[in-house]
């Protein structure tokens, strides 16, 4: 909470994660881990993290995965320094207490009471950057081929349940361009307001045609979602309006193609818009996240619901989780912190859950590291 590393896609908010890496790494060497920092490419000031204890194969082992970053605040809307720790009612308090930072520190609490003769396989302590805005330092593990393991305990706030799917996610804005003129006269311009209306209308009844083909019960919001989230447009009411732009959300089940859905997509806005004179533009606001699924009958699943007493569920939120599994890791979603905590004023983590989690992770890494 002390080293400030805030993520965002707005500069003016985001900042280095170098010192919270650093102190990590210092943590992880005090406890006799081999340690490797690396920044990302094109990301100046960002860092991921790698700490391994133990030897052997590789690809074998276990990984505590979680991420240095944290969203922006507010600190007038704090009832305390939300960049200072702050124990009451038996609660943590701070920027990341819940998501993520206080399951990194819980991690290397239980990584340090093994002892390497135990282990038959390494267990890795995973920090990366920037999953709050761009998931760069995931995305760079990918890239870069980094071995983490066999297993991966991915600590976001599950409230100590195992997550076992959670739905994709893309942001996208689309921008309505016409021309400009005086209101007086409608020939004299091509009102991009008008269009964006066709859009919307157009956008609507695709998301129902998507909600009707896809449904997946195991999730508390059954089908794909798509959100209209932001318009803007126009400079004047005297004015026909020449330009208009719609940021959308759009939650993606396991199983969906995303190429297939905004080739669809971009149909959709083009037939909206055919014969109105007016053009269109894409762009991206994110690159997305993936859609992650793994068998809640799965090895590591079935161990997690047998330490936790607690079937694997699925999560509304998105996770660095599928970038694990592209590493060739099997991957549960798993963290002492509620989301509902998240991104909120006065942020914290329950103290009930510390030595639960520490437990839990000890007895999982035993499981599947120890001799």
């Amino acid at each position: 909470m002390a080293s400030p590393s805030v993520s965002s896609v707005s500069p003016e908010y985001d900042m280095s994660n170098r010192a919270i890496t650093e102190l990590l790494a210092n943590w992880c060497e005090d406890i006799g881990m081999a340690v490797e920092v690396r920044e990302i490419p094109d990301a100046p000031g960002k860092f991921n993290l790698v700490a391994q204890l133990g030897e052997g194969d590789p690809d074998a082992g276990v990984a505590l995965c979680g991420h240095t970053d944290t969203v922006p605040c507010d600190p007038q809307l704090w009832s305390s320094d939300p960049f200072t720790l702050v124990e009451r009612d038996a609660r943590l308090y701070g920027l990341g207490t819940c998501d993520m930072k206080g399951f990194l520190a819980l991690a290397i609490t239980a990584i340090s009471e093994l002892s390497p003769r135990q282990l038959k396989a390494p267990v890795r302590l995973v920090a990366t950057a920037d999953e709050e805005s761009t998931m760069s330092g995931a995305r760079f593990l990918v890239e870069s081929g980094w071995k983490i393991g066999r297993y991966a305990v991915l600590g976001e706030p599950t409230g100590l349940r195992p997550v076992h799917m959670h739905k994709g996610i893309m942001m996208l804005a689309i921008r309505v361009i016409g021309q400009a003129g005086h209101s007086s006269d409608p020939s004299l311009g091509r009102n991009a307001l008008e269009g964006m209306h066709a859009v919307i209308a157009a956008l609507l009844s695709f998301r129902d045609r998507l909600q009707a083909q896809y449904q997946n019960a195991d999730f508390a919001v059954p089908v794909p979602t798509l959100n209209l989230g932001r318009i803007f447009g126009g400079d004047n009411p005297n004015r026909i309006c020449g330009q208009c732009e719609l940021h959308v959300d759009l939650r993606l089940l396991p199983g969906m193609d995303a190429a297939s859905l905004l080739a669809d997509l971009h149909h959709t806005v083009q037939q909206a818009l055919e014969g109105s004179g007016l053009s269109h533009e894409w762009i991206p606001l994110f690159p997305g996240i993936p859609a992650f699924s793994t068998s809640p009958q799965g090895p590591l699943n079935q161990l997690c619901a047998k330490l936790t007493d607690q079937r694997p569920i699925s999560a509304a939120y998105g996770t660095e989780a599928t970038f694990l599994q592209q590493l060739g890791c099997e991957v549960v979603v798993l963290g002492p912190g509620d989301i509902a905590q998240a991104h909120q004023p006065d942020e914290y983590l329950a103290l009930e859950r510390v030595e639960p989690c520490i437990t839990l992770l000890k007895k999982a890494i035993h499981a599947l590291t120890a001799d």
